[in-house]
């Protein structure tokens, strides 16, 4: 059996990519940091559909961590492990003129430094595998969920987008010198649920400010990325699944925007 590694993939997105491997019949890694209950329950939920998952723990900001969890993955599942899903992201509020250094490095730790950690130690694991147990060129992937503000910048979440910035460009980079071992694309989603302080009022106003007018269904998201780990054909390339949110451009995160709205037609 084929096996996928989904960093948070307890709730949210990391969740419903989780359903969408496991219906496809692969069996489930889901790495949770706190969700233990949610892992637990998303695992029992595909063992009751007739599929297989396991729990791993692991803390993302940590090198040590990181290396606890992936080993335990491959002590599991072998050779079995062909994607890792680099789902998890550190969102938290900053700006380039108060920049907390450490806060800073926090969010690259979690959201380009362990994608890259996770992505070499699959390149490794299969590339140390005897010729007869390899799998076949291709099959074994990574995908990176990055965020549709990478192409729509604003000046929100400074250090957040820094580091999805810098992911989208590991696609290419990772893609080149992963290859042939390793197949590396990602997926650029937009806004699909509650985020930061927003509330559910501006949420459900804003997640219509995309070009197809209406709220983006996280199950395209992780269909798409269930699409990048069994196509063997693409590499180095993001699929950007937002409704066309990238192309409606914005000068601050649209929760803002739509906060601002709002004050103003009901002054």
């Amino acid at each position: 059996m084929a096996w996928t590694l989904i960093t948070g993939g307890a709730t949210r997105l990391g969740r419903e990519i989780a359903l969408a491997f496991a219906q496809a019949g692969w069996g489930i890694v889901c790495h949770y940091r706190a969700s233990q209950d949610a892992a637990q329950a998303l695992c029992d939920t595909i063992r009751q559909q007739g599929g297989e998952a396991l729990a791993v723990q692991g803390e993302l900001e940590d090198e040590s961590s990181c290396r606890t969890f992936f080993d335990a993955t491959v002590q599991a599942t072998g050779a079995g492990l062909r994607c890792v899903v680099n789902n998890a992201s550190l969102f938290e509020p900053d700006e380039a003129r108060q920049l907390d250094e450490a806060a800073a490095l926090a969010q690259l730790q979690v959201n380009l430094m362990a994608p890259l950690r996770l992505s070499r130690w699959l390149a490794q694991l299969h590339e140390a595998q005897p010729a007869h147990a390899s799998v076949a060129t291709g099959s074994a992937s990574v995908v990176h969920v990055l965020d549709q503000k990478v192409f729509n910048l604003n000046p929100d979440y400074f250090s957040y987008t820094l580091s999805k910035l810098a992911l989208e460009r590991a696609v290419s980079l990772q893609a080149q010198s992963l290859a042939p071992t390793l197949r590396v694309n990602a997926v650029a989603p937009g806004l699909m649920y509650l985020s930061g302080p927003q509330t559910q009022d501006n949420f459900e106003r804003a997640s219509r400010a995309n070009l197809m007018r209406r709220p983006l269904d996280p199950r395209d998201v992780a269909n798409s990325v269930l699409f990048l780990a069994t196509n063997p054909g693409i590499t180095g390339t993001t699929i950007r699944v937002d409704n066309g949110q990238h192309l409606v451009p914005s000068p601050r995160d649209i929760m803002f925007v739509t906060d601002a709205l709002l004050n103003t037609t009901t002054a």
